[in-house]
């Protein structure tokens, strides 16, 4: 089959193909597993922490790519969950202990044990990829495979963002950035809050003018004070100032969500400018999410197919990913972008 292959770490400045195409052999199964013939992979952010050493680093070689939507071809023996021509989705979410007081709790993103689908284990970036059954879950007919990738953790993960900004019908709810996650997060919480009222932070003017056409009531640079502080502001930027900027327009007891598993060091020294009295002063407070459950997926899929949410996407061939990883570095964002593989 072929892959897309990661063997270190890369500096994007300077390395414009990280990864590598390859012919590697179909891989097996275990009792417990499924084999799926990929059909789609979202392209995500995080690639871009795995290349350039922000996340722990993975077993090299790897195959990136953890929102993925494939049919099953093979299942283990242990499997009566899935049969063969099923389409499913695999998200970052590969597997977890599932006997430790985070998973017993249903909180196995919080799991010691937690492995990542394109890092702990390869991912979608390739024609073939294998997947833990009990973390793999069904995709309902109304979604084409390529609709359906964003959703596994653009979607999923901005909906556990949703969740936790913990914000009522009526309220102000803000995003900082408005790429892949933002976009269907706006979408959803349009849905489950018709009431409520919506504000952009974005640098990119591009951004701004795509939030405003979907529904937002304001759009602003990240540094600008928006007309009504919000109740909670959901930050999904790659980098610190927006998070400075978002406290400053957060009212008293509002909460700012952190939808990033890590962010890029070369701003740190944004964080000194944060000062008690105008950022965190009134009961403030700062959330990090961290990771993705299963139940998180199936719950957002079923809403996503109630509210008939349809991602905005651009397509890549597998060959053109480095192409893709660039143009995401870069900042090139509009809606979510996907390895197609019709």
């Amino acid at each position: 089959m072929r892959a897309m292959i990661l063997d270190g770490i890369y500096d994007l400045k300077e390395e414009t193909s990280p990864l590598q195409l390859l012919e590697i052999a179909v891989p097996e199964i275990t009792d417990d597993e499924i084999l799926i013939q990929v059909l789609a992979c979202g392209i995500c952010h995080t690639e871009l922490d795995e290349i350039e050493g922000r996340t722990p680093p993975p077993q090299y070689p790897v195959i990136p790519g953890h929102q993925v939507v494939g049919e099953v071809i093979k299942t283990g023996a242990e499997i009566d969950n899935f049969l063969p021509g099923d389409i499913v989705g695999v998200a970052w979410i590969y597997s977890a202990c599932g006997k430790c007081e985070w998973c017993l709790g249903g909180q196995e993103n919080l799991c010691p044990e937690f492995r990542a689908t394109g890092r702990d284990a390869n991912g979608g970036y390739a024609e073939y990829m294998a997947a833990r059954a009990d973390y793999a879950v069904k995709i309902p007919d109304f979604y084409t495979a390529v609709q359906a990738a964003p959703l596994l953790c653009a979607g999923a993960v901005g909906y556990r963002s949703l969740k936790l900004a913990d914000v009522s019908d009526g309220d102000f709810l803000g995003f900082t950035g408005f790429g892949a996650s933002a976009h269907l997060v706006l979408k959803t919480a349009q849905y489950l809050y018709p009431k409520s009222h919506f504000q952009v932070f974005a640098r990119n003017p591009a951004e701004r003018e795509f939030a405003m056409s979907l529904g937002a009531e304001w759009a602003g640079d990240t540094s600008d004070k928006s007309p009504t502080q919000c109740h909670a502001i959901i930050d999904t930027t790659p980098v610190w100032k927006p998070v400075v900027e978002a406290l400053a327009n957060l009212r008293p007891g509002g909460r700012l969500v952190i939808n990033a598993i890590r962010k890029e060091s070369h701003d740190q020294n944004q964080l000194m400018r944060i000062k008690y009295e105008e950022h965190l002063w009134q009961e403030k407070e700062i959330k990090s999410v961290a990771n993705v459950t299963s139940s998180d997926i199936r719950e957002f899929i079923g809403i996503a197919v109630k509210m008939k949410l349809i991602p905005a996407i651009t397509e890549y061939p597998l060959e053109k990913a480095n192409e893709a990883l660039l143009e995401l570095k870069a900042g090139n964002i509009r809606g979510a972008k996907v390895i197609s593989f019709k």
